[in-house]
């Protein structure tokens, strides 16, 4: 066991299961949870209702979010180790650098990472310590409770998301931005995944670029067009 958590951590083989098995968990949980949130265009009752059931695993919630949490350390920590092993083992530039080798995407997936890493904290702090980034609190006054059909007091996350969005600009641009990054990242990072573990043929190659291509555009689609629609007065 230890021979093999060394050589996973150690090996650049290694890394690169950590990176595309950590992004693939990843993967599932912002297609999974940009379905979630698009349920804020069928009204207050749909998008209040799934964030109650999702607080009331609380058997699952915190361990969902430290798994969630660790697998974007290791993410992050398998990614900057193989770009600087990359780098060392070419200490020498290019003598012609050629930006159409590598895609748009592939070239910015670092720069990128840290980006979504920044906007993954936000996301924290406005939806699951309940702080309002853009000025106040969630939890200091009632107008943020919802009351259901069986007379319980819930957050209020449809109000949550119209005050996020639409107190502070540059929040819903900043959004905006992070999530176009993040499809990028997934544009590009679906493909090394497989790559990575070793399932990528010549033969489907063409249907794994559509996919990565398709997928990423949902996310980018789903993701921005709620702080869109609430910028644009189409939810209040």
């Amino acid at each position: 066991m230890i021979n093999l958590l060394k050589n996973l951590f150690c090996s650049s083989l290694g890394k690169k299961f950590i990176m595309a098995a950590s992004g693939c968990v990843l993967f599932l949980f912002v297609v999974g949870h940009c379905v979630g949130n698009l349920q804020v265009f069928l009204g207050p009752e749909a998008i209040n209702r799934y964030g109650a059931f999702l607080q009331g695993l609380e058997e699952l919630l915190w361990p969902v979010r430290i798994t969630l949490v660790t697998l974007v350390i290791l993410h992050f920590w398998s990614a900057s180790r193989l770009t600087l092993e990359n780098r060392a083992a070419r200490p020498v530039a290019y003598a012609e650098w050629n930006p159409t080798v590598a895609s748009y995407a592939s070239r910015t997936m670092f720069v990128g990472g840290s980006v979504i890493g920044c906007f993954i904290v936000y996301h924290i702090l406005h939806y699951t310590a309940l702080v309002n980034v853009g000025g106040g609190n969630f939890t200091s006054s009632a107008q943020f409770e919802w009351t259901n059909e069986h007379g319980e007091k819930i957050h209020d996350i449809y109000k949550m998301l119209i005050v996020g969005f639409s107190v502070k600009w540059w929040v819903s641009i900043f959004y905006i931005v992070a999530v176009g990054l993040l499809s990028l990242h997934v544009s590009h990072g679906a493909k090394a995944m497989l790559q990575s573990l070793g399932l990528k043929s010549k033969s489907y190659d063409p249907a794994v670029r559509c996919f990565a291509a398709a997928v990423a555009a949902f996310l980018f689609v789903g993701y921005s067009s709620i702080p869109l629609a609430i910028m644009l007065g189409f939810l209040k």
